[in-house]
């Protein structure tokens, strides 16, 4: 028992890891964002297909009722995508992701009137403290400044994921593989943003592939699978809470391979998140 929790826990880890690749990929890759994601999602849905064809993992969807929540989930997924890399592109990773990690106090929120639970109190408490690591993480706010509009597409960011995952949650991860539910996204996300490719630059992508190949390979494909995956073992409140490293990871990418050097609050807000991440860690083990 206490080796499956471990391995469900790493599971989780290891998402969370390839899932915080998207900020230095976002910020780097030199095309319009929606190109970006059409991209990601184009290149993540072929993955998919032909790692579930190899897994003999079943890509049929049992109820024609399951379709309309499939869809629409699918496209806050999609909007998610979109406004994150808006984040990035109008501030920095650091900005971006961190900002992005309001998600965990949204879906706390929101998670009883989509499960029909009672609130835990406790998740509302971890989700404050990690509240409390962004915003001693953010510079000061000021409205005209580039910053404080990434911050606010980071923080709708949140919202649009926060209300995805719950519905995947509510509808989905216990019938269907991970890796087929995002094969679904991936796919209905492309075929909604096939419009951008006519009307926005795509000629960047002859320099730009390798990088996509990342974003919709790893970031995406893996990545996004294994936290939907990761949804059937705990509860999206308790996976959002403990994914919370993922600004962390996303600050020592950016340090790597931007160059974006964190300041002196970094390692303040940073030890808030990780602190709530090992507190809510060591409390799913005992459930």
């Amino acid at each position: 028992m206490k080796n499956t929790h471990t391995n469900q826990l790493f599971g989780l880890l290891l998402a969370t890891l390839f899932i915080s690749t998207s900020g230095v990929l976002g910020k780097y890759i030199a095309m319009p964002t929606e190109v970006i994601v059409w991209f990601r999602s184009a290149i993540g849905m072929v993955f998919l297909y032909f790692y579930c064809t190899l897994k003999n993992i079943s890509l049929k969807i049992t109820r024609v009722r399951d379709l309309p929540s499939l869809v629409i989930s699918s496209l806050f997924l999609g909007a998610h995508w979109i406004t994150y890399f808006y984040s990035l592109k109008l501030s920095n990773v650091a900005i971006g992701v961190l900002s992005l990690y309001t998600f965990p106090v949204i879906t706390a929120m929101l998670e009883p009137l989509f499960m029909k639970t009672k609130f835990d109190y406790v998740h509302i408490l971890l989700a404050v403290l990690v509240l409390l690591g962004i915003y001693i993480l953010v510079p000061d706010l000021n409205l005209q400044s580039s910053y404080t509009k990434g911050i606010l597409f980071g923080v709708l960011s949140a919202f649009l994921y926060a209300v995805r995952s719950l519905l995947l949650k509510r509808n989905h991860t216990h019938k269907y593989h991970g890796s087929t539910i995002m094969f679904y996204q991936t796919m209905i996300i492309s075929v909604v943003l096939i419009p951008v490719l006519f009307f926005m630059d795509v000629s960047n992508i002859a320099t730009q592939y390798p990088y996509v190949l990342l974003l919709g390979i790893f970031t995406t494909a893996l990545g996004h699978s294994l936290m939907v995956r990761a949804f059937k073992h705990f509860s999206v409140s308790t996976a959002t809470i403990i994914s919370s490293v993922q600004p962390i990871f996303g600050i020592i990418l950016a340090f790597i391979f931007l160059n974006e050097i964190p300041s002196i609050n970094t390692y303040f807000g940073g030890l808030l998140i990780l602190s709530t991440v090992v507190i809510e860690s060591f409390r799913s083990r005992k459930r």
